[in-house]
Parts: C-alpha cells; structure tokens; sequence
C-alpha cells in the first residue's frame, strides 16, 4: 500500500511535529472523514463509500519494528523536522507494533449524501493521543480515491440507466458491461490502477485492468471481478499494411469468432466509413453473419457524437435491425459499436441522446473509459476532508472545530459523531451521545492493530445498487 512499508512513515512530514502542538492533559483525539460537497458537475445524491479495507488489511499486516523506528528516526533528522521515537517505542512496547487506535465507518458500497461523516477514529491508548491525526495522510489517501473514481462510474451507471429505461427492453444487466476501463495506462501507478480498477469495478463487470482484478481477489475475496474479450489495437491492424487491412480484420474473425464469441475490432486505422461500409459490411459480411458470434467495432478517432452515429447507420444498412417494443433499432446480434476515444460521463450522455433522437437502442454500444475513469479525479472532486471534531482533555471531552470566515464551506463539524439512517430521514450526522449504539451506522472495523469486520465485493456491489 505504501512505499515507507511503514504507517510511520506513510504520513506528511509535518504531522511528526504535532505531539507536541496539542494540549497539555490531552488523552484522546476523535476526528472523522467525509465528502463536503459536489464539485464533479455530475448530478449525484451522495458519494460511493469504499477502498478502506484494502489500507485496514495493510495496517493489521504492518505493525511497527524497531527497524522501522530508527529509520523514520533517521528520515526525519536528516528532513529536518522533530520525531517523538519515544510514542512509537511505547507502541511497540505495550502494544507489539499494533496501533492503538480504533477506526469506525459506514459499510463500503453504501451511497451516502455529501457532508456527512463515514469514517470516526479515535486512539485507545491516552499515551497515544497524536497518533489519530498522524494517519490522516494514509486514510484519506486510502478512501477518497477508490471513492471518488466508485461514484463517478456509479453516476454513468446511472446516466446508462436513464437511456435503458427509455430505449430498450433487453435486462438491465446488459448495463453491467456498458461501461469498460480502460484506464490501466493512464493511471499514475500499479496501485493507481488497481484501487482505481477495482473501484470501477463496484458497478460494472468488465474490465481490461489485470491489477483490478487481482485487489478484489486479495482484498475483498473475489475470485474474478471483472471480464473481457480479445481485441485488436492498432499496431496488430496496420501491421498488416494498409493493403491488408481486410485480410487483418478476417484474421480477428477467423481467430477469435465463433458460437457465442465476442471479438472487438479496431477499425479507425485508415477509413472508419469505409472499414464499416464496405470491408464489414460488404467483403466480410458473410463471415460476420455466419461465425455465429459479434462482431464488435470499435471506431477510435473524430468526434465522437458524430462518428458513432455514422458507424451505427452505416452498420444498420450492411446488417439490418430489428426493433424492439419500444421502437427503436437494434443492430443485427452479429454485430456491435464500443466507442472508447474521447470518453466521460458528459460525452456518454451526448453519444447517447443523439442515438436516441436517430432511433437506436442502447443495446447496440457499449462505452470504454481510461483517463476520465482513473485518473481525471483528485481529492476536490467531491471536498474530501478529515478533521478533528472532538479532544478529551484531562478526562473532559470537549468540541473541536473550525468556522473560517474565508470559506464556509471548509467548517467542519463539532464532537463526537454518528451515523444514522432511516428510509424517511435518510442518512444524517448526528452527536453519538445521541444515538443508541444499534442506530448508528458507523460500526468498528478496525481496532488496536487488528480488523474487525470485513465485507465482501458481492456485499459492495449490493449496496452500491441500491
């Protein structure tokens, strides 16, 4: 999960100051974690709630050694900032490395509204009153990446949604493979990757992201996560030169297609219009028709409202459609559009509603996402914040909290929380000396060195749903 192979030093380098910045008598430090607000442009009732398990499992696993302790002793005196070996000396003293602290937050899956509290951790050992804070760069990192790349695909599962309802009558699980990532290149690293991977992966089912599959294997405990086909890419196409891009395109058939079989095919080398109106449509369509299978075209160039429209009438003539009780085409079943150029949630519900108005179903194309997926996102995409709320001082708690006149929208909230939720009230923070412990929806799942509670990814998924 980290670099520093160490929580100690998974951190800002000024959080190593701050034992000595609270006041004196201090015991304990609760702080919490939430989304503040919207700032995606998407229209969304609430952020997907996941990617902690993954941080929890690595903090069971890696508790603190000596080792560890004289090399953040040794970092820190070479950074220049001060470093309370003592603190660590007397986790790994009292606690065997394990840290005394106890983390509680609302299921993953869930969708909760922004500005409310999903996470509350506090320590449990007095003697460790700054180590709450000390983890703020580790947790916040852990949950508001995979949370923040879950809601955005959960929100063009919802735009997918929209247009379902409206232009088809095939299940609603063709929805599970509208949406594919592919991001894996594009993401700032293999964690990237896989966190942001399997993030997607909450809502969808197909993927060309190895690494997410193997974090929801290890992490949640599903054995396979996500789904492909074979595919071509450019350089398998022109390799072939452009006087054999026919033969390159009845190569993809003859390996790949078959009862039942799904093959996608790059076909923007050269001529999209033409690849689709005449190489498919004409020379190949036989091949199409009878391998029993689909043939999956990808265009990946132009502008995309416009290209895919073109591709999808220019298919309907070389194969035919059906229409379906709504009234609208569906492309013969040999045949299907992905588009996987110039993708995000905006472009999605362009593409769609100008296939709408031509009188095309959903059914017919299915949408790849790489950069707008994994890695067009930051922390301020949904205000992603964790702050104390609430210091025990000499056996007194009292509130903690801030109010800038500068910024409202940066106050944060006062004492200890909870999370409540009920079908006419919704979800809402609340005082936890309020809430009976069965009401609140923020449960232990991590405490002194060792998870509590897990959940599984089918558990996720089933939340996210809805």
């Amino acid at each position: 999960m980290s670099l520093a192979n160490s929580p100690i030093l998974a951190v800002d380098s000024y959080k190593a100051s701050h034992k000595w910045q609270y006041p004196e008598g201090t015991q304990y430090v609760s702080s919490y974690v939430e989304a503040r607000s919207n700032n995606s442009g998407l229209d969304l009732p609430g952020a997907v709630f996941f990617g902690l398990q993954p941080y929890l499992q690595w903090l069971a696993e890696t508790p603190v050694t000596e080792a560890d302790i004289a090399k953040a002793a040794a970092v820190f005196g070479a950074h220049g900032v001060p470093f309370y070996a003592e603190g660590w000396r007397w986790i790994l003293e009292r606690h065997d490395g394990r840290l005394p602290v106890e983390i509680r937050a609302v299921a993953e899956g869930h969708v909760v509204p922004f500005g409310n509290a999903v996470i509350q951790l506090v320590n449990t050992d007095p003697k460790a009153f700054w180590l709450t804070s000390y983890l703020e760069t580790g947790l916040q990192r852990a949950v508001w990446y995979a949370s923040t790349v879950a809601t955005v695909s959960w929100a063009v599962k919802g735009i997918l949604r929209e247009f379902w309802e409206r232009t088809s009558d095939a299940p609603v699980e063709i929805l599970d493979f509208k949406l594919h990532d592919f991001g894996a290149r594009g993401a700032s690293s293999g964690e990237s990757a896989a966190l942001g991977g399997m993030a997607h992966l909450v809502n969808f089912k197909g993927t060309d992201t190895v690494e997410a599959l193997l974090a929801a294997d290890e992490y949640y405990g599903e054995a396979m996560a996500g789904f492909s086909i074979p595919a071509a890419e450019h350089s398998t196409i022109t390799s072939w030169g452009r006087d054999g891009e026919l033969a390159a395109y009845a190569n993809m058939l003859s390996q790949f297609g078959g009862p039942g079989k799904l093959v996608a095919v790059v076909s923007d080398s050269y001529d999209v219009f033409h690849a689709v109106e005449k190489l498919w449509g004409e020379q190949l369509r036989a091949q199409v028709l009878d391998m029993g299978g689909t043939l999956v075209i990808r265009p990946d160039s132009g502008e995309p409202v416009e290209v895919v429209s073109q591709v999808l009438k220019l298919a309907a003539n070389a194969f035919g459609t059906s229409r379906n009780a709504k009234g609208f085409h569906v492309l013969n079943p040999a045949v299907r559009v992905i588009q996987g150029d110039g993708v995000n949630p905006h472009s999605i519900r362009a593409i769609l509603t100008r296939m709408e108005a031509d009188g095309f179903a959903i059914d017919n194309i299915a949408f790849g996402m790489g950069g707008a997926l994994l890695q067009k996102v930051d922390r301020d995409t949904f205000s992603w914040a964790m702050k104390a709320s609430a210091i025990q001082v000499d056996g007194q708690w009292r509130d903690v909290y801030k109010e800038p006149v500068t910024d409202q929208g940066k106050g944060s909230k006062r004492g200890r929380l909870a999370l409540t939720f009920d079908a006419a009230a919704g979800w809402k923070t609340v005082p936890q000396d309020s809430c009976a412990e069965a009401d609140n929806r923020l449960r232990p799942v991590f405490r002194d060195g060792r998870v509590l509670s897990t959940t599984t990814f089918a558990e996720v998924r089933s939340r996210a749903e809805g």
